[in-house]
């Protein structure tokens, strides 16, 4: 490319992060270069500064820098393979919920959301699995950390996913996680209310709870049920959306990292006699729906692991009653 431009974003790119635009367009522009174009404002999106995680929406404007042309020096992008029988079975057994406009799934843990420079199998590659009977795959419109499992959603057709990415960003849905975590906090319900920020540490990245550079995160949490002093049984929700917000809250600022954490919680996060996976589940979304309809809610199954420590502590999932009562009166 031989100047500046500004590119409009096509029906078909929209609804997705601008990194991931940037990837599917301009594959030779590594993740460093990018994110040293967002910081000193060469990209904008509709004339303002934007972040990788910025999400698109057809008919933005998206300042382009001169960068190679987007065939020059490169393979052409393949096509991804369809999905094999046992992905299609995969992908179709967790499916918890589906209509006209949106599918809900139970997401494996272990399986990555996206791909990435080190990811071959995910589950944005599979989703032509849920096609069934509609013109397009599904699409995705929020993530879950790759060990992180539950209720995942995606929208049917782009008018679904505008719908949809507009409830995430205005709070509108409620998210609520299962996790199970080393101690028991003290008071029983509350609130954490610390800025996080990402911060480079060795050869990976991670979030910290800092008043100087960080952004607002909430959490509020309520104990369900604890195994004397040493693991307890927590309900969290999310009243922001920030990077493994759950886990650094949990574990950094609450001191209660969740157990098989090791990124948080070091090796205080894998009590013996425990597998070690992290044991944090999207248990349930509660989502707004037009008209004077109910809310729709829909909750997911504990994965393998988590049962197995379940019972091990003689909890069951059966008696946590209605997951958001906890939460029903905080702001």
């Amino acid at each position: 490319m031989a100047g500046v431009a500004t590119l409009e974003i096509a029906p078909e790119d929209g609804d997705q992060r601008l990194d991931r635009w940037f990837r599917r367009h301009y594959p030779a522009l590594g993740h460093g270069r990018l994110e040293k174009l967002l910081r000193t404002g060469q990209i904008r999106v509709n004339g303002k500064r934007a972040r990788a995680g910025t999400r698109l929406a057809p008919g933005d404007r998206v300042r382009v820098p001169p960068l190679p042309d987007r065939d020059e020096g490169r393979a052409p992008r393949r096509t991804p393979p369809p999905p094999t029988d046992e992905d299609t079975a995969m992908m179709r057994t967790a499916v918890i919920y589906r209509d006209d406009d949106l599918i809900a799934l139970n997401k494996p843990p272990g399986l990555p959301v996206q791909g990435g420079s080190k990811v071959g199998r995910h589950l944005d590659g599979l989703l032509g699995a849920l096609r069934f009977d509609a013109a397009e795959a599904p699409r995705l419109v929020h993530r879950l950390d790759r060990d992180t499992s539950g209720v995942l959603l995606l929208a049917r057709h782009a008018a679904a996913a505008r719908e949809l990415t507009a409830l995430f960003r205005s709070r509108s849905l409620h998210k609520l996680y299962w996790a199970l975590v080393i101690g028991v906090p003290r008071p029983a319900q509350g609130r954490i209310d610390a800025p996080l920020a990402k911060r480079q540490m060795g050869d990976g990245e991670r979030v910290v709870a800092t008043t100087q550079d960080g952004q607002r995160a909430i959490t509020d949490y309520a104990l369900i049920e604890a195994a004397g002093r040493r693991l307890s049984w927590l309900a969290l929700m999310p009243r922001t959306g920030r990077t493994h917000q759950l886990r650094a809250h949990t574990a950094s600022v609450f001191g209660h990292p969740v157990v098989g954490d090791g990124k948080y919680g070091g090796e205080a996060a894998f009590p013996a006699g425990f597998e070690p996976r992290l044991h944090l589940h999207a248990r349930a979304l509660e989502l707004p729906r037009p008209g004077s309809r109910a809310p729709l809610v829909l909750t997911a199954p504990l994965p393998p692991h988590m049962i197995a420590s379940w019972r091990f502590l003689g909890f069951n999932p059966a008696l946590a009653g209605d997951e958001f009562a906890p939460f029903v009166d905080a702001p």
